[in-house]
């Protein structure tokens, strides 16, 4: 019995420091993302949003997913905009042979605040959604759903480079999302996001903005990421249905 526990005790460090980690793996891929953001003003204070998007992978070669979102806005000011309200996703499978979208419900609060720094423009905007996300098996829904609570914080700067307001501005932005949840053990670090890109206004009303973003996300597995490297180009569209009413905010969707 000595021999025994004098053998535990010489292997024991081997036991415990020779069982190697999960080796992190990187999921490299492009992607193309194309949205129409819209903020409809109805009267002194209040407004609707309602935002489309469309997400490919490759160059518009397969869908990544479709998602559609609208809210209730309010305006105490023109820099600061209160919101509320609902979205819903279809997400396509990304294994092989499968071809059922998975559906994906979420409420949604935000906070977004623009200021100015100089001449260049800030805004911050502060998203808590709730998720429900449909799972699949064999290429069939379950019937069951997995609740995340995600936080996500935005920063985004416009910069202009040039004196004519007609040339574009630089764009430069980065946002962090972290969720909650149940199943959420191994990846409270969502993603993170950067963007880079030119924003340029194409009359008083329409505007968009064009660039590069890159999306890194990890995965449930904890030791799984994404490296999504995404073409972007998001339109946006704020108007009033009265004349005398003041113009909308500038608003920044900037994702799903």
């Amino acid at each position: 019995m000595k021999n025994i526990s004098t053998i535990l005790v010489l292997l024991f460090p081997f036991l415990v420091f020779g069982q190697a980690p999960q080796v992190k793996e990187v999921n490299q891929q492009v992607q193309t993302w194309v949205s129409l953001n819209t903020v409809t003003k109805f009267s002194g204070h209040w407004g609707i949003v309602a935002d489309a998007h469309i997400r490919e992978n490759g160059v518009f070669e397969s869908n990544n997913f479709y998602f559609l979102r609208s809210g209730l806005s309010y305006m105490p000011n023109t820099s600061v905009t209160l919101t509320g309200g609902y979205a819903h996703m279809w997400l396509a499978s990304s294994k092989e042979g499968w071809s059922t979208y998975a559906d994906e419900n979420r409420i949604y609060q935000q906070a977004q605040l623009v200021t100015k720094v100089g001449k260049v423009s800030v805004l911050q905007r502060l998203r808590n959604e709730q998720r429900w996300q449909e799972k699949m098996a064999n290429d069939e829904p379950t019937g069951e759903w997995r609740f995340t609570n995600r936080v996500r914080y935005l920063a985004s700067f416009t910069i202009p480079v040039f004196n004519n307001k007609k040339l574009p501005s630089l764009v430069l932005a980065d946002e962090l999302l972290i969720h909650f949840g149940r199943e959420v053990v191994y990846n409270t670090f969502d993603q993170n996001r950067i963007f880079i890109g030119i924003r340029q206004n194409i009359n008083p009303k329409l505007s968009y903005d064009f660039g590069y973003m890159n999306v890194y996300q990890q995965k449930y597995s904890g030791y799984q990421y994404d490296m999504n490297h995404t073409i972007r180009l998001f339109f946006y569209l704020n108007s009033a249905i009265k004349h005398n009413t003041p113009k909308a905010p500038e608003h920044h969707s900037g994702d799903e």
